[in-house]
């Protein structure tokens, strides 16, 4: 017998079962009694015992067949439970969301959309990690996270990236810093100035896209210390100690011990970017993005 048959059959045991009465059993079933009679007949006959004591009168369950109704009762449900489970996985209405993000991410864009997103789909667990751009890209690849919030640009033929902000840079200085009394500062100006940036192992995509973006203007960088963290930044730049450079989004949460001016260049601007693997089909990988995606824009 095989397994499609053996269901068929046993679905049917299970509704006479439920009736003890074949007329009525038929009729949810939208067979003939006599078709359906068949069907209990050969299932007796296959497995070597009666399922029913039948009369004029009454239908009613052996033991054999009690023990067998409350058996196989409980498979099915729980294999209704497991295709609805499953299907609301496919759907991306439940299951699992593994987001990666970095500094600039951290303040609005990914905490906005986790917002929208976990609103929209309350079943499906938002597990969030703090990675670097370098290490998102490696945990994309071995798919230990669904989709990253990183630094850009990144194309990969093994990736999809999305732009999200394009943020302008500014230069962050102590409070009466000598660069403020200036109209505007341009890339040129830091020269002359002890620069204080995140050290290369925590803000290495960081240091690289400044790199690229002051040699292009020919203006040597005057790193003089670095930091791991914004915090441990922030309070050298506070004493006195340097300036350091940061993108928009992220010049709200300094605090008042220091003082921040644009960077009057078109091309002094850092990318925020999401990324997820191609071959990441899930729907609720999908239904991310397109949250991201219409989240208003502060390009």
């Amino acid at each position: 017998m095989d397994l499609e048959a053996g269901l068929e059959l046993t679905q049917s045991f299970l509704i006479v079962a439920e009736e003890l009465n074949f007329r009525r059993s038929a009729e949810r079933l939208n067979v003939d009694q006599s078709a359906l009679t068949r069907r209990i007949q050969k299932l007796e006959h296959l497995l070597g015992f009666a399922l029913f004591e039948r009369s004029t009168r009454e239908v009613s369950l052996t033991p054999a067949g009690r023990r067998f109704y409350e058996e196989n009762a409980r498979l099915m449900h729980d294999y209704a439970r497991s295709v609805k489970a499953a299907r609301l996985v496919a759907e991306g209405k439940t299951g699992e969301l593994r987001v990666a993000y970095m500094a600039f991410a951290a303040t609005e864009l990914m905490p906005n959309a986790v917002l929208r997103f976990r609103n929209a789909y309350p079943h499906v667990e938002v597990n969030l990690r703090y990675i670097r751009t370098q290490g998102q890209k490696l945990a994309l690849a071995d798919d230990e996270v669904d989709v990253g919030y990183m630094i850009g640009p990144f194309d990969h033929t093994d990736f999809h990236s999305l732009l999200l902000t394009s943020d302008p840079l500014y230069v962050v200085t102590p409070r009466n810093h000598a660069l403020l009394h200036r109209p505007e500062i341009r890339p040129a100006d830091l020269a002359d100035y002890n620069l204080i940036l995140g050290d290369m192992i925590e803000w290495e995509a960081y240091r690289w896209r400044l790199n690229e973006m002051f040699s292009a203007e020919g203006v040597p960088l005057n790193i003089t210390l670095e930091a791991s963290n914004t915090l441990a930044l922030l309070g050298l730049v506070a004493a006195g100690l340097g300036v350091t450079v940061y993108p928009e989004s992220l010049i709200g949460f300094l605090g008042r011990n220091v003082e921040v001016r644009p960077i009057m260049h078109p091309n002094f601007r850092i990318q925020t970017i999401l990324v997820w693997k191609r071959s990441n089909r899930a729907k609720s990988v999908r239904h991310f993005v397109d949250i991201a995606k219409n989240l208003p824009p502060r390009i």
